[in-house]
């Protein structure tokens, strides 16, 4: 049987089509990226989203998503409370975490970007809650 070039052309077509969700085996589970970031959403603080993040990394850009959704969590709890300076101190620390690899290439240093704004956003947020509870011990 002789396969003619409409049926190459054909799996061209089809080939480009297809293109395969970002999927990774998470709470021991295979999730999509999607899935991911729902159950970032869904974790009960920012400790617990970071946790999520690093059990669940691609390592790839796609870490950009989840570290987004981390970012969002852990805003919560300190972003509205912050001053005009501490946002800008905030800005300028995820400024640097862009800069820091901005040179590389491949997709993994996105992912170690996303990681650095993570845990840039971690630490604020570690800070205002230690600073919350100690005004309410008082």
């Amino acid at each position: 049987m002789r396969f003619g070039p409409s049926l190459a052309v054909l799996a061209v077509v089809l080939s480009l089509g297809a293109t395969p969700a970002l999927a990774a085996v998470c709470l021991d589970k295979s999730m999509t990226l999607d899935e991911i970031v729902e159950a970032i959403d869904a974790a009960p603080g920012c400790a617990r989203a970071i946790k999520l993040f690093q059990a669940c990394e691609f390592g790839t850009s796609g870490d950009i998503h989840l570290g987004a959704a981390v970012e969002k969590k852990c805003e919560r709890d300190f972003l509205g409370r912050l001053t005009a300076l501490q946002k800008l101190a905030y800005r300028r620390e995820m400024d640097v975490c862009d800069r820091k690899y901005r040179n590389q290439s491949g997709t993994m240093y996105r992912s170690f970007t996303a990681f650095c704004r993570a845990e840039v956003a971690q630490r604020y947020s570690q800070r205002a809650l230690q600073g919350a509870g100690a005004s309410r011990s008082r």
